[in-house]
């Protein structure tokens, strides 16, 4: 399938037709290095090549390689988390969250995840953005892997786009076996229990979400699950009725100081939504600290993640436990 085939009619009717010429117009300036993606602390990217000045440091050094093997060691997040309006049949449903993925950064990176995946059980996958890393759209060389990894995470994947994600890309990740919910919802069955996931569309780079889009159709007072490649948009969502939030993006920092004091934050959110569980106004939510790595092949204090939550009634209670994955 290639990219001068994909159905812009197709997509428009799913995403809407401003917000997906929004999209392809700031694609076009990533093409044409019109503009880089750099927010906040992070725009001086748009005129100093960052990422190689840091690799160039790491190779100086003699820590690039250790930054690389931190890269694959892939760990597994197995939390509970309690949602009051959790229908009964859904207590224990395992819910394993990717992010960030990045598969055309670290050499071996996409052998490793599989390896984790098939040692970790769960119900239902989502990844929360960012299958690529280059952000201008080169994503062909990560399409065998996307279909590996779709394959491993079962039936019934579901996924939003990041910052680095192009629309193109769309119909490959759901040939692959993973939905994209482009602001909009689903909803999984267990007996008579319905439990609801939204997604919304990028709202870091591109700003094309809609939360009246995602939302329509979720009945009043349903689970939902919210999934936002950012947690930027945490004090929005709270409006919304959703009960749990899912994001990435941050990548908890990558590379940090010990104890994982991050260098630099990239996204516009408080420290207690950059990495890790929080609550906001009643509204659960969880960062991860990426699946995979941004930019730079390297990782210090800041191990990649995997996160399975283990949803409860509110009567089961909350624990969380890190295990590394061998």
């Amino acid at each position: 399938m290639s990219d001068d085939t994909t159905d812009f009619r197709r997509l428009a009717a799913r995403l809407g037709p401003s917000l997906l010429r929004q999209r392809l117009r700031r694609q076009a300036d990533l093409r044409a290095r019109l503009v880089h993606q750099g927010e906040g602390p992070l725009v001086v990217e748009r005129v100093v090549p960052v990422d190689r000045i840091i690799n160039a440091l790491l190779r100086l050094t003699r820590l690039a390689e250790r930054g690389r093997a931190n890269c694959l060691d892939i760990r597994t997040a197995t939390r509970e988390q309690p949602l009051a309006n959790l229908p009964p049949r859904f207590d224990g449903f395992r819910l394993l969250h990717l992010s960030d993925l990045h598969l055309d950064c670290v050499a071996g990176f996409a052998d490793r995840l599989v390896e984790v995946i098939a040692r970790t059980p769960h119900d239902l996958a989502v990844i929360t953005g960012d299958f690529a890393d280059h952000p201008a759209g080169h994503f062909r060389a990560c399409l065998p892997d996307i279909r590996r990894i779709g394959a491993a995470l079962g039936s019934g994947a579901l996924a939003v786009l990041g910052n680095h994600d192009i629309i193109e890309i769309v119909p490959h990740l759901e040939a692959a076996g993973v939905r994209v919910l482009l602001n909009e919802n689903t909803s999984v069955m267990r007996g008579a229990d319905k439990l609801w996931f939204a997604g919304l569309d990028d709202p870091h780079f591109y700003r094309t979400h809609d939360f009246e889009a995602a939302r329509c159709g979720i009945p009043q007072g349903a689970c939902s699950i919210l999934l936002a490649h950012s947690p930027e948009v945490y004090d929005e969502a709270r409006h919304y009725g959703f009960s749990f939030m899912l994001s990435g993006h941050t990548h908890g920092g990558q590379i940090c100081l010990p104890g994982g004091i991050a260098l630099v934050r990239n996204g516009r959110c408080p420290h207690a939504q950059f990495t890790g569980p929080w609550t906001h106004h009643g509204l659960h939510g969880y960062t991860s600290r990426g699946t995979g790595s941004c930019g730079v092949p390297a990782r210090f204090n800041c191990p990649p993640e995997m996160t399975v939550h283990v949803l409860r009634t509110p009567q089961a209670g909350s624990r969380d436990d890190l295990s590394r994955i061998s």
